[in-house]
């Protein structure tokens, strides 16, 4: 009965995979959609979203909705695609996990076209019995004008705002990326 356990909880966990995943797919269509209902479904109440740059800061639910909805009044068409997904599920728990998930968006801002790599951050946690983001963190790589594409991954600003370009959040602001850079690239 033990093995029997072990495999049930086992199906369980890859099946927790399996709906994270999907979590993760549905945040990017509802973005794309403007899907306000459904992107709200996808927080838990007391869920946080932030950005090391602190540009997308809100906590709880209706927090965020009220940012996303700023965000998307602005932004016409957009495409969000989803890469590489590691899900580490909490020990002694089935119903808590966290993750790093791996992206890329087209988005049209004020209607200027742009490209955007980025990383979340996230925690996920089950709330009435679903899967759902407890905290989202986005962190850029670039997001810039297409127009500005050429040549933005050799430039430290390379995030663009409304009042300019700021500094990416990594890869330079990275312990391992500022020991290798002082430990080989230094030297050269």
């Amino acid at each position: 009965m033990s093995d029997l356990n072990g495999l049930l909880a086992r199906v369980e966990r890859l099946e927790a995979r399996t709906e994270i995943g999907d979590l993760a797919t549905r945040y990017a269509i509802a973005c794309d959609e403007h899907d306000i209902d459904h992107l709200t479904s996808l927080f838990t109440h007391d869920a946080v979203f932030d950005s090391p740059n602190g540009l997308m800061q809100a906590q709880g639910r209706d927090e965020i909705i009220a940012m996303f909805c700023k965000i998307l009044a602005i932004r016409g068409p957009g495409y969000h695609w989803t890469h590489d997904h590691m899900i580490r599920f909490d020990r002694g728990s089935d119903t808590a996990a966290s993750g790093l998930l791996l992206s890329h968006a087209e988005t049209t801002p004020n209607g200027t076209h742009s490209l955007a790599a980025m990383k979340y951050d996230d925690e996920y946690r089950v709330e009435d019995g679903q899967w759902r983001f407890a905290k989202r963190s986005i962190s850029f790589l670039y997001y810039v004008p297409v127009s500005k594409y050429n040549g933005a991954l050799n430039a430290p600003a390379r995030v663009s705002t409304p009042d300019g370009c700021i500094a990416a959040d990594y890869p330079e602001k990275l312990p391992a990326w500022q020991e290798f850079d002082a430990k080989y690239v230094s030297q050269t």
